[in-house]
């Protein structure tokens, strides 16, 4: 039997939600009276390092979470595409990414830095940023503080009582949403260009995240989008460096490599899932993108 389409999002490297959920008290705005929040999945806190165990097509292949995160790079550089959009990131640079958005960066051994899981579903209580954030952040104060903001989930996480420590993670988390959104308004922020280029990149991408697991080919994301396969590429091109057929294979072959490594699918529910024809399809184009088999890929994983 295919793997359920629900179960295909995305979770980063060792951030397998718990099946076990805590209750947290949380106020209602508007009563002022506490209520039960109970959160999804853990807060994780992470070396960026971690993210990109098993492999570079980890952090640098299209693909989206199930949850927002934050990244905190401290030290390197390199490229990051968000929604279909490509910029350089370097030292200090603190890059927010909504769950659900289709996103890869490069990532060798010169980068460092922390990547921050909140839960899904707490983005209205967090009022964390419903698009993606990119600060460039050149004040070592701003540096401090985040580092500071960071290390509290972190020691709350490993150190933190039984007793409320789903209340103080949150606690923890709305200081460093407060943060966001100050350094929002203050620092220099970058945002996805609103031209046409950007708008059409970033609309094909979100069909690419909503839809990857079927079989439809980049003719039938431009017709849905009202234009033509080249001009679609050619916009791709210029937003990000990529055709959209590459966007569209890196995230199939993504999703691929995660479910070979991550679970126990047999390959011919792992093609079904992904909307390929046949096994045998599926084999040729998965060893065509990635130089192996689904099976060796496995067994080398």
């Amino acid at each position: 039997m295919p793997w359920p389409v629900d179960n295909l999002r995305d979770s980063p490297p060792e951030f397998v939600y718990s099946s076990q959920v805590g209750d947290t008290k949380t106020i209602n705005r508007d009563s002022c009276q506490p209520m039960t929040r109970t959160l999804a999945s853990p807060f994780r806190v992470l070396p960026l390092a971690r993210l990109a165990k098993g492999g570079r097509w980890r952090t640098e292949a299209m693909r989206s979470y199930g949850a927002p995160v934050l990244l905190w790079f401290t030290r390197g550089q390199g490229r990051i595409t968000m929604n279909g959009k490509t910029s350089g990131y370097t030292a200090h640079n603190c890059v927010f990414i909504p769950a659900g958005t289709m996103h890869g960066f490069e990532m060798n051994n010169a980068v460092a830095g922390m990547i921050v899981v909140f839960p899904p579903g707490l983005e209205d209580d967090l009022d964390l940023p419903e698009d993606p954030v990119h600060l460039r952040l050149s004040d070592a104060e701003q540096h401090i503080e985040l580092n500071r903001l960071i290390d509290a989930i972190q020691t709350e996480l490993e150190n933190g009582a039984a007793t409320a420590s789903d209340r103080a993670l949150l606690s923890h988390a709305g200081l460093l949403s407060v943060w966001l959104e100050r350094q929002m308004s203050d620092a220099e922020v970058e945002l996805p260009r609103e031209d046409a280029t950007a708008r059409l990149a970033a609309a094909f991408t979100a069909l690419v995240e909503q839809d990857f697991h079927s079989s439809k080919t980049v003719r039938d994301y431009a017709q849905a989008l009202g234009v033509t396969p080249t001009h679609l590429s050619r916009v791709c091109n210029k937003a990000c460096g990529r055709p959209a057929s590459a966007i569209l294979a890196d995230r199939v072959h993504y999703e691929a490599r995660r479910l070979l490594t991550e679970t126990h699918l047999p390959v011919k529910d792992i093609a079904a899932a992904l909307g390929f024809a046949s096994p045998a399809y599926f084999t040729r184009a998965f060893t065509q993108h990635t130089g192996r088999t689904p099976s060796q890929f496995r067994r080398g994983a």
